[in-house]
């Protein structure tokens, strides 16, 4: 008897969902379903839908939160593997990482600028601060 089965490393095709769950963009598939479906997704250019194809050499722009993801697809894979496995799946360009970590650097430069208080008010500053604001 042969084995009818397809590794998912060498299928075809892949959901766009699965994908991005298996390269841990996403913590579950609901998750990458509602990016794909809020268009922070686009493959190729373009909105795409979760059950959309994915195939080796696509290009998706991926927005989480305030940082964008420009990757190539280099392998497929249905499954969710060890972050070392999922970091194969892709391949981010030179462009896309060096706006993120520049966009990282500012965030970080803010922060630090900042006045910033040692610690959080206790239950008397609180109520001062309640009186102050009207609220």
């Amino acid at each position: 008897m042969r084995n009818e089965s397809v590794s998912s490393e060498h299928a075809d095709k892949v959901r766009l969902d699965k994908w991005l769950w298996a390269a841990r963009f996403f913590k579950t598939r609901a998750l990458a379903t509602e990016a794909i479906n809020g268009g922070h997704v686009h493959l190729n250019g373009s909105r795409a839908k979760p059950a959309r194809a994915v195939n080796v050499d696509d290009e998706l722009n991926i927005t989480k939160g305030s940082e964008v993801f420009v990757v190539l697809v280099k392998l497929l894979s249905e499954r969710r593997g060890p972050a070392s496995v999922a970091q194969q799946l892709y391949e981010e360009s030179a462009d896309s990482r060096e706006k993120r970590e520049q966009y990282a650097e500012q965030r970080r430069l803010e922060k630090a600028s900042s006045n910033q208080p040692e610690r959080r008010p206790d239950k008397r500053a609180r109520r001062q601060i309640i009186r102050f604001t009207g609220k």
